[in-house]
């Protein structure tokens, strides 16, 4: 028997001997059943999902900022995987943040649902550092202990955050090396015995007069043979 296709073919299966040909026209189901299909879909995802253990391993880190009467207290509990075998590491599982200010009670709630979803999501989490970072507060940031520049209080959060991250080896170590280190050492001893200027134990670290720098946010840029050069990560205007 020969049918004739008069419609666009969008799609084809071949069906075997010892099963029952597909019967033609269009399909109809009742809305229940097309409920009931669409409840039962398999949502593919890109990690399996983990249970959370009894216990996790959980490290705590103390914000205190200009802009806050309390400080927070950022708590991050991390996951074993592979446990007992050479892959084991660690991955953060969930955040917590308390403070005894209720001024921001709801969207730290809120970003830390936010956060701790992407954590158990899996995958590359590393992005929230600079999303995070990237957040600027109208009224202005402010300067940390040692001089270095934070646009906000988001933005703690999420260098608190990139810190847990190098600690557990989410992210690489962006240490100097010996090399730079004995260079920024140099810069810093030589622009000391010019201007005068020795190091106390009350100042920012680095000289009076220092400049913010753009790549690290520390204010330790200072001018040295007629460049601007960071004493806390080395940047350098003359390359």
């Amino acid at each position: 028997m020969t049918i004739r296709i008069e419609k666009k073919i969008t799609g084809y299966s071949v069906v075997g001997a010892d099963e029952p040909a597909r019967t033609s026209g269009p399909k109809t189901e009742t809305p229940a059943a097309e409920n009931a299909e669409r409840q039962s879909a398999k949502v593919i995802q890109m990690h399996e999902k983990l249970e959370r253990p009894e216990t996790l391993r959980g490290t705590t880190y103390k914000i205190k900022t200009p802009l806050t009467e309390h400080a927070l207290y950022l708590t991050i509990n991390d996951i074993v995987l592979n446990a007992g075998t050479e892959h084991e590491h660690y991955r953060p599982f969930e955040i917590f943040i308390n403070s005894k200010s209720m001024e921001h009670f709801q969207w730290i709630v809120a970003l830390t649902r936010i956060v701790s979803a992407v954590f158990r999501k899996g995958g590359d989490i590393t992005f929230l550092v600079e999303e995070l970072k990237a957040v600027f507060d109208p009224r202005g940031g402010y300067f940390k202990k040692g001089g270095r520049y934070m646009p906000s209080l988001v933005a703690e959060i999420g260098d608190a955050i990139e810190q847990h991250l190098r600690t557990i080896g989410m992210l690489p170590d962006s240490e100097l090396d010996a090399r730079q280190l004995k260079l920024i050492e140099e810069k810093r001893s030589e622009y000391e015995t010019r201007t005068g200027q020795a190091k106390t134990e009350t100042d920012a670290t680095y000289p009076d007069g220092a400049q913010l720098c753009y790549k690290c946010s520390t204010k330790a840029m200072i001018m040295m043979d007629g460049c601007l050069t960071c004493l806390n990560c080395g940047e350098s205007k003359c390359g």
